[in-house]
């Protein structure tokens, strides 16, 4: 169903990620460029909750949405990161681990997805924590100022990077030995 409300929020969230990186060419105030920025990805992040929430009030479920949600997710942090990383924000290499794992995540699924064994790299807890430490991270690092007057957003943001970067590999650590199995059978 490409055409289903949850659908159609999920294309417009893919849609409208530019405007992150785009905020920041606009010749505002830094303070109001990283508020602009934080509350827009804040909202595409909300988004993600919503339709999901949608496509199962509406009972509007399909293997399309099923995969489209998570291809607009990836974008959503990608996009994020680079910018977070021409901003300084974000060193290099955190962004190069945490966009590395999920290319190779997601071929690694294709890839068992095609052998018919992709229950092995099914979703696991561990990669929703992932998630949400990233979301939460990214806004706090596009923020970059003093949050109530007392939380250093950028110092939070980067230590929650970092606590991602460690989530990230060992998510995919476990999604490679899930699979190991499922490999040496078909590569036998």
């Amino acid at each position: 169903m490409f055409f289903t409300v949850p659908t159609l929020l999920t294309w417009a969230r893919i849609a409208c990620i530019p405007l992150i990186a785009g905020v920041f060419e606009l010749p505002l105030a830094a303070e109001v460029r990283n508020l602009t920025a934080t509350v827009l990805f804040i909202a595409f992040a909300l988004t993600d909750w919503l339709d999901g929430w949608l496509a199962r009030r509406l009972n509007q479920t399909s293997a399309f949405g099923a995969f489209l949600d998570p291809v607009a997710d990836k974008f959503l942090v990608c996009s994020a990161l680079l910018v977070l990383v021409q901003l300084q924000r974000v060193d290099a290499i955190i962004a190069l681990v945490i966009v590395g794992r999920e290319i190779a995540i997601s071929a690694l699924r294709e890839w068992m997805a095609q052998i018919g064994a992709s229950r092995s790299v099914a979703v696991h807890m561990l990669g929703k924590v992932k998630t949400t430490v990233q979301m939460v991270a990214i806004p706090f690092l596009l923020y970059d100022g003093r949050l109530f007057g007392v939380i250093d957003t950028l110092l939070w943001g980067r230590w929650l990077m970092i606590l991602a970067a460690v989530l990230t590999i060992w998510s995919m650590v476990y999604y490679l030995q899930k699979a190991l199995p499922e490999i040496r059978a078909k590569v036998r």
